[in-house]
């Protein structure tokens, strides 16, 4: 099973009737052959598109029977890699694209986001939650901590032709 979405920003097509149908209608079937199983988003570089992913993610992840849990962590990741290629990846170019893929095989799906941009220079430090919560400090690596957290495996690389992509698998059991 295969399937692209593309959505540009300048559509007229709300992105909460979008999302309404990812989550009721494409976690009907089971797909025949679970060997070639997955999907690709296609995203304008714009904050909130991000619920796209997260929808169709949620939902893929439910014809393999992940858990309630585990779906709400690959919708974390998901939306976290998805914002941090569009804020920092693509610097919030408006021309620049970002795409989503999630694969499933073996118990473990595997997401891949890819943006346009030049990619993560030095990954900044782990967050430290105790100030930030005492001192409602600047939140710096935040996103990249929560996937790193989340995920089973993660991996930040340079695309081979253009921009920086951010892999991740999620194991059905954690």
């Amino acid at each position: 099973m295969a399937c692209t979405f593309f959505l540009d920003w300048r559509s007229s097509v709300s992105i909460r009737k979008v999302i309404k149908v990812l989550e009721d209608r494409i976690s009907i079937k089971m797909p025949e052959n679970q060997a070639d199983s997955s999907v690709e988003i296609i995203l304008a570089n714009q904050i909130g598109y991000e619920r796209l992913a997260m929808a169709c993610s949620a939902s893929f992840a439910k014809m393999f029977g992940f858990s309630k849990d585990r779906i709400e962590d690959l919708k974390t990741i998901v939306a976290e890699a998805a914002i941090n290629a569009m804020q920092h990846g693509n610097k919030g170019r408006r021309d620049a694209k970002v795409r989503v893929s999630l694969g499933y095989s073996d118990g473990t799906i595997r997401v891949r986001v890819t943006d346009e941009g030049e990619g993560i220079g030095v990954k900044p430090p782990n967050p430290n939650i105790s100030k930030i919560i005492e001192e409602d400090g600047a939140i710096c690596g935040f996103g990249l901590f929560l996937i790193e957290q989340l995920a089973d495996q993660v991996e930040y690389r340079k695309n081979a032709h253009k921009g920086h992509v951010v892999e991740m698998a999620l194991r059905m059991k954690a």
